[in-house]
């Protein structure tokens, strides 16, 4: 099934039946690859960003996440930019990969600058200096991120191959980002006498930063490298595809009035935002509300590696036994289960449930992130993959062929929640008073509590609300081989008659 070949192949009923060019093992393992900086980035971002800045710096969550909404602004403005750039450009290398080379070594250069502000800058300062380089990273970044999944949806054109390359691109994001977490936690924040937890130590950041930014760096080197020989057989957008923002504007115009992107767009960005939240509270409430070290807090991302693993082979299986839209909505039902159960029975003081000083809250816990490490990979490559069939019936729609300007929404989607996340979470932890510095047992039990809360029940409300909007997604694998029978009918008309409305 992962062959670079031609061929026809047994099918199921409904199923489009023409020969496609299928990708070798060795490429969608170098795409995948290449995701690998997404994952340093959301790690960096969610779990260790507002800590270092409200924990070590001391600028309150309020301003650290008012920081963020700005670098989030300008990532609005860039996103469809960078997508409609993306869809339109024509060089000898391709539409994507000139974008891939270009953002690489800023990204890289930009995670040093975010974790080491010069000494003695004032609350102010500090502020400025979070928001410039949050802003250098998204940017740089976003110039990376959408012209790479647009790239994806570019190279896989069967229904159930998509499912699988992003599969590994949903794998090596999340590993990615446990790695960076493990190796943070054991090399850089070790707990100490003078450091309980060891995230409180400033001089560990420095280290962190390093090798985040050269990890993201490599990360992409590996995609560009591994995905070069496909360019002959991407397509070219027509001579007469010009930019501008005029253009921008429409298309996103055009991309809105499609009901199956409405509905994945809502339903991810609500469903991702109780995520966001619970990765900027990881380190708060596996200190505090569990009471766990730094050297326990990294064998959860170790977990996290083997249920990445496990999903790998799950996902085709899912998305073949449940389609696409049923495996996501599902899934992320169970999630929702899965991440509230332990921190409810804390919540209501049940007598049977373990204290933090027993060996079973990290056996409970690391029981958990297994669950969800196998489970949340092939949520997400489903939705990369569902991204790539509205790009199919989009071209039916339009007569062009958008996947830029269609990741590029997915993508802000992504990185809007990611700083929902920071905001929230920021001014949550400024609401409960939750103090700066705060070692282990330091913090009053009430701040705890309502922590806890926040992070459980209030936030999974917004998943709920998403998986509605999921069940609204209309595209399932019949609907998608009868638009890729019309767009292979459409060849020699003009391209630009809509068919399917």
């Amino acid at each position: 099934m992962l062959s670079s070949v031609s061929d026809t192949r047994t099918v199921k009923p409904g199923e489009h039946t023409k020969s496609v060019r299928r990708l070798s093992l060795p490429v969608m393992a170098a795409f995948g690859a290449g995701q690998a900086a997404e994952g340093i980035k959301g790690t960096a971002f969610n779990t260790f960003l507002l800590f270092f800045y409200q924990q070590v710096i001391g600028i309150s969550g309020t301003l650290t996440g008012l920081a963020l909404a700005i670098a989030l602004v300008f990532d609005a403005v860039t996103d469809p930019v960078a997508g409609s750039l993306s869809d339109k450009v024509r060089t000898r290398w391709g539409r994507r990969h000139p974008f891939l080379i270009i953002s690489a070594l800023p990204l890289g250069l930009a995670f040093f600058g975010l974790f080491n502000p010069p000494e003695g800058l004032s609350q102010l300062g500090m502020f400025a200096w979070l928001a410039c380089f949050a802003t250098l990273i998204r940017g740089s970044l976003t110039f990376y991120h959408v012209p790479h999944l647009a790239l994806g949806a570019e190279m896989a054109h069967d229904y159930n191959q998509r499912s699988t390359l992003f599969a590994f691109s949903t794998l090596f994001s999340a590993l990615g980002g446990a790695m960076l977490a493990f190796l943070s936690y054991r090399l850089f924040f070790p707990t100490t006498e003078e450091f309980d937890p060891g995230l409180l130590n400033a001089s560990g950041y420095t280290g962190f930063s390093i090798v985040a930014g050269v990890a993201a760096f490599v990360s992409i080197l590996i995609c560009i490298a591994g995905t070069w020989k496909e360019i002959p057989h991407l397509r070219q957008p027509p001579p007469a595809a010009k930019f501008s923002p005029v253009k921008v504007v429409h298309e996103l115009g055009d991309l809105f009035g499609n009901k199956s992107f409405q509905a994945l767009f809502i339903g991810m960005l609500l469903a991702t935002t109780s995520l966001a939240v619970e990765a900027v509270f990881a380190p708060y409430m596996g200190v505090h509300f569990w009471g766990l070290t730094t050297e326990k807090l990294s064998l959860l991302p170790l977990v996290l590696v083997v249920g990445l693993f496990m999903s790998l082979p799950l996902t085709p299986v899912f998305t073949r036994w449940l389609d696409k839209k049923k495996a996501v909505v599902f899934l992320a039902v169970a999630t929702v289960v899965n991440m509230n159960i332990m921190i409810v029975l804390r919540l209501l003081d049940v007598s049977w449930f373990p204290d933090n000083e027993s060996p079973w809250i990290l056996r409970l816990m690391m029981l958990r992130y297994l669950i969800a490490a196998t489970v949340a990979p092939i949520i997400f490559s489903s939705i990369n993959s569902m991204f790539a069939d509205i790009a199919d019936e989009h071209q039916l729609e339009t007569g062009e062929r958008r996947e830029g300007i269609i990741y590029s929404a997915r993508s802000f989607t992504q990185k809007a929640t990611g700083a929902i996340g920071v905001i929230v979470g920021g001014a949550i932890i400024d609401i409960i008073a939750f103090p700066s510095g705060a070692t282990m047992g330091s913090v009053d039990p009430d701040t705890i509590w309502w922590l806890g809360f926040a992070e459980g029940p209030a936030t999974s409300v917004f998943t709920i609300i998403g998986v509605l909007f999921y069940m609204r997604y209309r595209i399932d694998r019949a609907l998608h081989a009868e638009i890729l029978t019309k767009l292979e009918n459409l060849e020699g008309n003009p391209p630009n008659s809509p068919v399917l409305r």
